[in-house]
């Protein structure tokens, strides 16, 4: 059957695209003209978009979102992280079938995140669930690349739901850097503290910028003359970093790990000092503060860059203004640069 009129007078467009297995689309409509344009229209968009005419993919998102980690995701060094933030994704979605996802229902997802109506699944207090734009942003990229990698392995073969979506403007981060005299205040306080594994932490990250995470997980065997490789980084790639005689010297007779965790030694330590962080920073402070120095002192934003091991040199430009040259050609090029004052 495809357009038949029924007892109530209406009429019924049931009709499939393509066949017995493909999708079956039914519609009531007051007069048969509009049954029968409603027909030509679906199946006219079914020739210039073929996948319309397919068996409808009845899979939830959380079965796409599986069938990517276990395919995939499982391999990324934040896999942990990435699948609990699509899971939340997922929830606040409320699991719809992944094939009638929209950009309409991403779009008041995120103004549900934005307003803290969705749990975010690590608070308990509804107001610290409210997101800032950059989490939704990662969000979203999170999502479209869970349907793109499945693209790509052949397991999805609809459109990405979320192209053509643009991600909030994000503001840049305030970075805060250590100064000379809190460089010393800082390592004083570590002193006073009286933790040996917390001042070599914080050793390490101000000589090489490497991250807490990184020089907390050491060992003997990642040390060799006046050097540190740090290997399982953020960015999968292992990185050699020159390192100061005087480090190797402390550090050269340990054996096995160089230091135990301590990253809450750090924060309680920190809040016996005036030093004042920017927002959400607290051990990354150490690492922006070698880039600083590095970048004042003459250093070259290339080598920085892989000292640090960036994949992309947009993220290590933002220390390029440290430069002692940065734009300096402002002060002597400017439109009023050779007046004399006349007072």
């Amino acid at each position: 059957m495809a357009i038949a009129k029924t007892s109530t007078g209406e009429w019924l467009c049931d009709f499939r695209l393509d066949g017995r297995d493909s999708r079956r689309i039914r519609k009531k409509f007051l007069t048969k003209g509009e049954a029968i344009a409603f027909e030509q229209y679906h199946r006219d968009e079914a020739k210039k978009k073929p996948w319309l005419g397919e068996k409808e993919d009845k899979r939830r998102l959380s079965e796409l979102i599986d069938l990517w980690h276990r395919l995939h995701g499982q391999s990324l060094s934040a896999s942990k992280y990435r699948l609990s933030k699509l899971n939340i994704v997922c929830r606040g979605l409320n699991d719809p079938i992944a094939s009638r996802l929209t950009a309409k229902d991403w779009a008041h997802y995120r103004d549900q995140r934005l307003n803290g109506k969705i749990d975010n699944g690590y608070h308990s207090n509804p107001l610290k669930w409210i997101a800032q734009p950059i989490t939704v942003n990662r969000e979203q990229q999170y999502l479209e690349a869970v349907f793109n990698e499945l693209r790509r392995l052949g397991e999805w073969t609809l459109p990405n739901p979320l192209d053509g979506i643009r991600i909030f403007k994000e503001k840049e981060k305030e970075m805060s850097w250590l100064t000379d005299s809190q460089i010393i205040q800082l390592l004083n306080a570590c002193k006073k503290y009286n933790n040996e594994h917390l001042t070599r932490i914080v050793k390490i990250c101000l000589a090489t910028g490497a991250r807490w995470s990184e020089a907390e997980r050491l060992t003997r065997s990642q040390l060799s003359p006046y050097k540190l490789t740090f290997t399982r980084t953020k960015g999968g790639r292992n990185r050699t970093v020159p390192i100061p005689r005087w480090l190797y010297n402390e550090l050269a007779p340990l054996q096995g790990t160089l230091s135990k965790p301590c990253y809450q030694d750090f924060v309680k330590m920190l809040a016996l000092t005036d030093i004042e962080l920017a927002t959400g920073q607290k051990t990354h402070v150490l690492r922006h503060t070698f880039a600083s120095h590095f970048m004042i002192n003459g250093g070259n934003i290339i080598v920085l860059q892989r000292i640090l091991g960036h994949a992309n040199i947009r993220e290590t430009m933002r220390y390029a203004h440290f430069a002692p040259d940065h734009l300096e050609e402002a002060a002597e090029l400017n439109p009023v640069a050779n007046l004399v004052s006349t007072r």
